[in-house]
């Protein structure tokens, strides 16, 4: 299920004729979560015990849409196919190159303006200062988090637990990216959905960053900077991706950023290596892509085991 739904985002990612009629998945998780803390989230004595309830009540509400749907289908090829259409709209293999191809192009042309916009798309930090590198490295950054989000964990949850497991975790990644944030707003509400996004992408991010060191031929240096500094990262588990891209491309990654007045000084990973130009965004570009098909052929292999 999970190979046919990556050959399906490949070949078509997600139609905007179908986002424009029925939308998308995550939107529909968005709308009820804004929508609960639209309405719990306030200066209430029980404001972290009501995220909890929010995230159990989103995590379980996807979790049996997807075993009501799992057990609908037949257990032939058919029921494959089927399941792999449903699992379709819930990676982001396709997406994700896109976005990040289109940063490299206007940074290729020298055009740090355009470039700049592309990567405001994708990060959060603010872009308009940042240089060549910064855009470049920003980049970087995401595609190698985004690896791991947005298609690793997903088809590993899904590999796992079939449909009730790609959607919680789809759920559980929506949760994060909403309210799982450190600021006076969510930090008691999104606590929960924080942590269970951490212990979610413990297995995935470590993995992605083993595919990262497989097949970028430098095998050695990419796992010693893994192991080396992945800990450094502010997060738990972007680190992992982060380190084996920056070990593989020779780059140094992470750093001092800013968002909004704030300057956040954080650690480099990779330290004693160059910043990164556009054409190492290539070559990030193109380690994605190995990445992408060592992980459809180690599906394949599976399928092909248990039949």
């Amino acid at each position: 299920m999970m190979l046919v739904a990556l050959v399906l985002d490949l070949a078509f990612g997600w139609p905007k004729a179908l986002y424009d009629r029925i939308g998308h998945p995550v939107t529909w998780l968005g709308a009820l979560i804004a929508a609960l803390e639209r309405r719990w989230n306030t200066d209430h004595p029980l404001r972290r015990a009501r995220g909890i309830a929010v995230a159990v009540l989103v995590i379980g509400l996807a979790a049996l849409v997807g075993l009501a749907l799992q057990s609908a289908l037949p257990a032939n090829w058919i029921g494959i196919a089927l399941g792999g259409v449903l699992a379709w709209p819930l990676v982001a293999m396709r997406s994700m190159h896109e976005h990040v191809a289109a940063v490299l192009h206007p940074l290729q042309r020298g055009d740090l303006p355009a470039a700049r916009q592309e990567v405001s798309m994708i990060v959060g930090r603010d872009s308009a200062k940042l240089d060549e590198p910064g855009v470049a490295r920003a980049a970087l950054e995401s595609l190698a988090e985004n690896t791991s989000d947005g298609i690793v964990a997903p088809v590993v949850w899904g590999v796992l637990l079939g449909l009730p497991g790609i959607a919680a975790y789809k759920a559980i990644n929506t949760l994060d990216s909403m309210i799982g944030h450190k600021n006076a707003r969510y930090l008691e509400f999104g606590w929960a959905s924080a942590r269970i996004d951490d212990l979610a992408n413990l297995l995935p991010a470590r993995l992605t960053g083993l595919i990262f060191a497989v097949v970028s031929g430098r095998f050695r240096a990419s796992l010693a900077c893994m192991w080396r500094d992945a800990g450094q990262h502010r997060s738990p588990n972007a680190g992992w991706p982060e380190a084996a891209m920056a070990g593989a491309l020779s780059v140094r990654l992470s750093g001092p950023r800013a968002y909004g007045d704030d300057l956040i000084q954080e650690p480099w990973v990779n330290a004693e290596a160059a910043d990164p130009e556009s054409a190492d965004l290539r070559r990030g570009l193109r380690l994605y892509a190995r990445s992408m098909i060592f992980l459809a052929t180690a599906l394949m292999g599976g399928a092909i085991w248990v039949l």
